[in-house]
Order: structure tokens, then sequence, then C-alpha cells
């Protein structure tokens, strides 16, 4: 039985790879060409719209000559075009200037510099003849910005928003049998927010083939119902499907549902009415379902949906949908309630960006950003301010980290209504998203009527266009927006009064959409502002009531109050971009728990301590304060444990009940030496660690995040520099020049340090460069390495100056 039970599984799973063939999808990032256009003059952007039929005027018209025109020749513009691979952000390689934007991080890009704000892509792809007579249409999950789109000189479109994904159907348009050009067009003259966005595709291209008869772009919406004791399930499929024929055709759909191990698990089928040419029609099936598996952040089990298309009793087209079965809902005086149980929200804004790659985060970098914050006790995640990444929510499904997604800009006509629409259909399908978020601090709209009515007419389009989510919306203290919200997202406990709010409105809901970590950078303990760097404001007083510890301020606001769902700290990482309230030469804002890099910084530690059970006790600052021989430090320690006993080169301090959600602190006059800390539960020595003035740099510690990546010229091992002294005790002060060497297939992506105002270059101008150069920062940094898509072996080779070199080996495989 057990033998027949496997055959009938691998049947099973030729059945799915069969149904799955009528159907193609192929990624389209590999071997782009690239090169800067022109945003202040048409004539030096390549002539773009310069000819007299232009791309507006005729449809592919044979006097057109521009990129967009298979006619174009490169060589007559004397401009380089470089291969390029997606993801791609063209800013992450310009220089910095003072006079650039202030919020974009002081890359030279903008209005102010009109040479680097434009860039083209082009590439050709071969369309089989057979493919005649199939539908075939572009996906771009994102283009910063104001995109325009052609293949073969045809004019398919124009994007202005930099994070909406865009679709275009191109059959017609199409040489069968031959090659065909598809080129897009990127200006980020213009800023979409006031944070580093980068340029360029810097998301996936995706080349999909169907038949005429098909479900459409993202089709489906698969959502449950659930009721308590949560042991069974009704899973309700509604389906688009698309006729793209010139003949008026009937269906039938079958849709199966499959564990997380392939295993069918129940099926239901549904007949379509006839759909007409170039129309389409929605379907709704059900499937009930006993004891199922239930996705939760501790369990993030996922289910997978197989939509069969049937045309004349003949398989046509299927499509696949990921799908999690989980209750939410948010109480007004519970909170988040989680499958029937409350569950606080400990959560990070998030910015899109990574040393190296600035926005164009490959999938495996972004898995890597979700797991450095889940170490700890992060379960939920902001999108600041925009529509995410898909690949994005595929990670935090898989990982289980709750999510609210933010539309990029708050209104009510067709322009802000068709983005929120086009977010809300991609992604409904996530079981991680928890609300939509319709804006953030619209200061313009926060105290007039006016902010009611817009805020009370996109909570109807969210309602309309997913009504299984509640909405919500980030207010910086103004009450108009918050009225009309399903959840009202709070923007900072000394700008919103919360406490008040809960006796006016008893019945609202409510979270933390932001509130402060107060951290600085990574490893500063005295402000150095001419060098871009700056203390935590935890360790100052700071705010109206000059009180430390704002992050502890924050989480205590929000764990002593069950009615409030949880917060959502800004931010996770730190970010290029927005460096307030520091100006140029630093480039990047501080307040993430972990550094641009994810290095963690000392808050980091206050969260793990409240935030996981894993007992925690942390020290700082760091014992190499050199130059402050004889001052008085407040020397800090973090942890869950019941009491801190803290002893300062030999000598005992006092041993102290550690409060709960604080911290505990001693004073103590700096030599060079140690500071141990013991943590007791119950009376019991449970843990103890010590900070130790260190000698010089003396080894270099090489770690990668894997051994084993896959050889698909897009995985991407991230590897850790440690610098350390003779003793391998971490030296937090080192800053020394590193040099690195790879071998084997795999490329140099980029390199970090976590600097808030490191200013070189993040990646080798030349792809296939097996040397580059990057500085350490207070002890640390970071190597990127990508597969070149050969299988093998690569070695990644550290040195520096007087210090021995150092190796890691990375297996790749098919």
């Amino acid at each position: 039985m057990k033998h027949l039970f496997a055959f009938l599984f691998l049947l099973g799973i030729t059945f799915s790879l069969s149904a799955q063939s009528v159907r193609e999808r192929i990624l389209l990032d590999d071997g782009w060409q690239f090169a800067f256009g022109n945003a202040s003059s048409p004539e030096k952007d390549f002539g773009c719209g310069t000819e007299y039929f232009n791309y507006l005027t005729k449809a592919a018209s044979i006097h057109n000559e521009g990129p967009y025109s298979p006619k174009f020749n490169p060589e007559k513009w004397g401009v380089d075009w470089k291969t390029v691979n997606l993801p791609h952000d063209w800013v992450v390689d310009l220089p910095y200037a003072k006079e650039a934007s202030h919020s974009h991080g002081y890359k030279a890009v903008g209005y102010k510099f009109p040479e680097n704000s434009v860039g083209w892509y082009r590439k050709t792809i071969t369309v089989p003849q057979e493919d005649l007579g199939k539908h075939l249409y572009l996906q771009f999950d994102g283009i910063f910005r104001d995109a325009r789109i052609w293949i073969n000189g045809f004019y398919l479109g124009h994007e202005p928003s930099g994070y909406a994904t865009q679709v275009y159907d191109i059959t017609e348009y199409l040489n069968y049998g031959e090659e065909n050009l598809i080129c897009v067009r990127a200006d980020a003259t213009l800023e979409e927010g006031w944070f580093y966005e980068g340029a360029g595709i810097y998301r996936h291209v995706w080349l999909n083939k169907t038949a005429p008869l098909h479900v459409a772009p993202f089709g489906t919406f698969v959502h449950s119902t659930l009721a308590a004791p949560f042991d069974k399930a009704k899973l309700t499929i509604e389906t688009t499907v698309e006729n793209s024929g010139l003949q008026t055709e009937d269906y039938r759909l079958c849709h199966i549902l499959r564990d997380a191990d392939g295993k069918e698990v129940a099926r239901c089928e549904t007949a379509g009415k006839p759909v007409l040419p170039k129309d389409r029609q929605l379907t709704v099936g059900e499937i009930a379902l006993d004891k199922p598996h239930l996705w939760s952040v501790d369990t993030p089990y996922l289910y997978t949906l197989l939509t069969e298309v049937y045309q004349h009793g003949k398989l046509v087209d299927a499509y696949t949908t990921t799908t999690g079965i989980r209750d939410i809902r948010f109480d007004a005086d519970k909170g988040f309630l989680l499958n029937g149980q409350p569950l606080k929200l400990k959560g990070v804004n998030m910015h899109q960006d990574h040393p190296g790659v600035g926005a164009g985060i490959p999938d495996a970098l972004q898995v890597y950003r979700l797991k450095e914050l889940k170490k700890f006790g992060c379960n939920a995640y902001r999108s600041s301010h925009n529509p995410m990444t898909p690949e994005m929510l595929d990670a935090c499904d898989s990982l289980g980290i709750l999510v609210i997604e933010e539309n990029r800009l708050t209104g009510v006509n067709e322009e802000h209504t068709r983005l929120l629409k086009r977010m809300i259909d991609r992604d409904r399908n996530h079981p991680c998203i928890i609300l939509w978020s319709v804006g953030n601090e619209e200061w313009g709209i926060e105290w007039k009527e006016s902010g009611t009515r817009i805020a009370a007419t996109m909570r109807e389009y969210c309602h309309r266009f997913d009504p299984t989510r509640l909405m919500t919306v980030a207010s910086s203290s103004g009450p108009a927006i918050l009225i009309p919200a399903d959840v009202a997202g709070y923007n900072y406990i000394l700008q919103n009064p919360v406490e008040q709010h809960r006796k006016d409105y008893p019945g609202r809901r409510a979270l933390g959409s932001e509130e402060t970590t107060g951290c600085g950078t990574r490893g500063i303990y005295f402000d150095a502002h001419d060098k871009g760097h700056m203390v935590a404001h935890n360790r100052k007083p700071n705010g109206p009531d000059s009180l430390l510890n704002c992050i502890e301020r924050g989480w205590k606001f929000y764990d002593e109050r069950p009615y409030l769902a949880g917060l959502f700290y800004w931010t996770g990482f730190d970010y290029r971009g927005e460096p307030n309230p520091m100006k140029f030469p630093a480039t990047g804002s501080q307040f993430g728990i972990l550094d641009y890099c994810g290095f963690p910084k000392d808050e980091a530690w206050y969260l793990k301590s409240w935030w996981t059970d894993e007992p925690v006790l942390h020290i700082l600052p760091h014992w190499n304060l050199q130059g402050h021989e004889g001052d008085s430090i407040d020397i800090w320690v973090y942890s869950n444990c019941d009491e801190v006993e803290l002893t300062v080169n030999g000598k005992k301090l006092e041993r102290k009940p550690m409060p709960r959600n604080g911290h505990l602190s001693w004073k103590a006059v700096y030599q060079p030496g140690a500071v141990k800390a013991v943590g007791y539960k119950n009376g019991k020595k449970i843990l103890a660690r010590t900070v130790e003035t260190t000698g010089a740099p003396a080894r270099i510690s090489l770690t990668a995040d894997r051994s084993v990546i896959q050889a698909d010229n897009r995985d991407v091992a991230v590897c850790n520099i440690e610098l350390q002294d003779k003793k391998k005790r971490f030296v937090p002060t080192a800053c020394n020049d590193l040099t690195i060497t790879v071998s084997g297939p795999v490329r140099i992506l980029g390199v970090g340090n976590g600097d808030p105002a490191y200013q070189a270059t993040e990646r080798p101008a030349d792809a296939d460069a097996r040397t580059y150069q990057v500085k350490a920062f207070n002890g640390l940094a970071q190597v990127l390495l990508q597969s070149i898509g050969e299988a093998g072996e690569a070695t990644l080779t550290v040195v520096s100056k007087n210090l021995p070199e150092t190796s890691c080996v990375l297996k790749l495989q098919k």
C-alpha cells in the first residue's frame, strides 16, 4: 500500500507538470543592453521622438530610428551600451554630490543631473513560429520610473509610477520565428517618494505564453472562511477567465488543491458561461476542507491551487496560486488575532535597498534580510511606502512574516484607484498580508474635512477590491483620515493622543504604524557629525518629554495596552537617503535596528530581549573607548534575565533587578580592561557576557550565509567579514582596507560595510571583475557573491595589509 501511495503521488506530479506545460512563464532578466539617455533634450536622448513620424504619431513607423526601432544604430551616437542583468539599479553606480537630493542620499540623479536621469534598455528575444496562435504578454514587476515600453517599434504604453506592475499584450506585434526587440525608457528625473528609490528595471521581467482562452493575469482570488475551533475551512475561488480570441468560447474550470507535499487534498469544478471575444468573465467555485493546516507566524503552511481551464473538453490553460488558510481579525479590545489567538505585532518599517545593489535586490537577498529581522523577534513588516516586490511577499508567506502593504499615493481619481486596484489584485492571495494601507502622513489632508472624504472613499474601494481584509492609513497626528479608517495607524505616540482617542472612540481598532527606534550609527558612542556619524538617540534626552530610551518608550506603551494591535518601528534596516537629522557626508538614515548591511546595532538586542524567549545579555558600549580614559561612562545592559550583576575592571557593581521591557544602567570610569555581566533567572546564574578592550586587528573571520547556492545566474551568497585581534576577539573600532578576490563561477555583485557616510563605489564597473576593495567599518564589511550560471566551486579570499588572508568556499549546484 505504501508503494501504491508513492506511485499515485508521482502520478499527481506528472499530471501537474503536464497541465503546466500548456502555459509558459519565461524569466527575461538576463542580457539587457543599457545606456544613459538625457532628460534635458530629445536630441541628446538618442533623438527620442524627434522623427517626423514619432512613436506617438504612427504605429512602428518605418522612418523611426530611435532605440525602440530595430533600425537603431548604436554606433551613430558614440555611446557605450553595456550588458546588464536584472534586477538593475543604475543609481548605485553614480557618484555622490553635495548638491544632489538629500532625500535620495546625495546621489547624482534627478533634475539637476539630466545626463544621469534617463536610462534605456534593449533586449532581443526569439519567439518560435509554433507560438503563432497563442496569447503572449510581457510583465514588468517594477520600473523606476516614468517608464515607456516598446516592442518591435510599437509603443505599448506608459506607467508613471515606479512601483506598479505593468502587463502588455504583445501577441499581434511579434515576428514569429524571428527576433523581436523589447525597449524600455525609464526617467528618474522626478522623485516619487522622499527616500532613496534608485532607477531602472529593478524588478523581474516575464514573458507569458497562454492559449487564447486563459486565466487573466492575476486572475484568481483564493480566500478562506473559518470558524472556531478552526477545524473546517471553506475556500472560495474567484477566477477571471479572458478570451483574447476572435470567437465566443465556452469553458469549464477544475480547481485542484494540493498540500505542502504536493498531495491532492480537494478539488471542485465550475462551468463558465460563454465569454465573448476580447472579454473577461468571473467564475466562482468553492472547496470544503476538514482539518486544514493553518498558516501562522510559527507554522507558515502553504497550499497550492492548480486551476485548469478546459475548452471543448481539452485542457488549454493551467494557472497556479499559492495560498494559506488563516483567520485574521482586528478587535477594539483584544488587538490583533490570528486564528483566534491574540498576537502582538512586533513589526518594522522597511524601504527596499541594500549596499551593492540599491533597489535592485535579488530574491535570495530579500530572504536573507527577512531572516535577519526574524532573529530579533520581528514578526511583521510594513512596506513603506509603496507596493512590495512580489518575491518579497513570497518570502513573507514562507517565513511567517505578517505584512501591511501600502499604496504609494493617496487619492480617489482614476490615476490613484487604478494603482490601488493593481496592487490589491496582484497581491491579494498572499496569506501574509493582513492590511492594505492607503497612505502615510498626508499632511495636506490630515486636518481637513476633505481628508475624511478621501479616506472614506479609499476604504470603500479597498473593500470592493478585497472584501476579506481591512484598510488602514498612517497618521502623523491629524484626526481627519483616522475617522473612516478600519484600523487607525498612529505614527509616533509623541504626536498622536492615543489614550485620549481610546476614551473618545472606544470602538476604534488601532496599531502603531511607526515608532522610533532611536538608533544611531552602529558602534558609535560619541558624536562625529563631521564624519556623518551620530550617537543613538536612546543614549541621550530627546523629544518633548526629554526621555531617554525612546525604543523602550514605544514598546512599553504598545505592550501594556491589549487593545492596541502592536507597533512597527522606524526602521528594520538602515536605508540610503533621508539621513535626518544629519546632512552630507551622511547619505543614509540611521534609525534601523540593523545597519544598512544587516549588522545589528545595540537596540536590536533590546528587541530580542523582549520579543523572543531566547535568553539575552548584551552590554554596551564596547570597551575600546580610546581617548576617553578617565571619563564617566554610562554602561547599559539589554537582557530578559530577572537580575544582572556587573563587574567593571574587576570591581563588582550593584546587582540589579531587570524591569519588564526595560534595561539596566551603571556608571563607571573608563579605563582599558573588561566589563562582565552575569544574568540570573529565578536566582540562578544562566548567562555571562564579557566585553574587553581588544588588541589591534590580527586576523579576518569570513562567513557565508550558505555554503551551497544555485548555479542559475541569479542566486546570491551573503559573505560577512569580521576583524579580530590575535585572541579572536571582535575589534569594534577597526576600519581596515580590505581586498577581496574571487575565483570560480561567481561574480562580485556588490560590497558594503554599514557606514551611513560610506561613499566608495559599491560594485565593480566590470561585471567580470575578479578583485575589488571595500573598507571595514567598525570591524565589519559585507560581500555579495552571485552565481554566473555554472556549477562548480568558488572561493572568496579577503586580505588586508599586515593581516593573513582568509578564504571561504562556496559550492554551486544546478
